[in-house]
């Protein structure tokens, strides 16, 4: 499994719930697809209690990531690649 602080995201909001991480993606993002739990991103898994939202802004994703012992974060990261998949509709 991967580590997402290889990725260097930015922290929008940390210690927040799920239903929280859904607002604020539908408030932020004009852009967002509702993924399952599971879904893979940047060799991560992404859990959470659905729906579960990925927003995309420009060339960038903003999306939910819990971290066991450490709750769960709202991050954004660069990734023109996630983007693609996301709105080809790819796992």
């Amino acid at each position: 499994m991967g580590c997402i602080e290889a990725r260097h995201c930015e922290i929008l909001a940390s210690q927040v719930t799920f239903p929280e991480c859904r607002e604020y993606i539908k408030k932020h993002c004009k852009e967002y697809y509702e993924v399952k739990p599971g879904y893979h991103i940047f060799d991560v898994y992404i859990i959470g209690i659905p729906p579960i939202y990925i927003g995309i802004d420009g060339e960038t994703v903003i999306f939910p990531y819990t971290k066991p012992c450490h709750g769960t974060f709202i991050l954004k990261a660069k990734s023109p690649e996630e983007v693609e998949r996301l709105r080809a509709g790819s796992d």
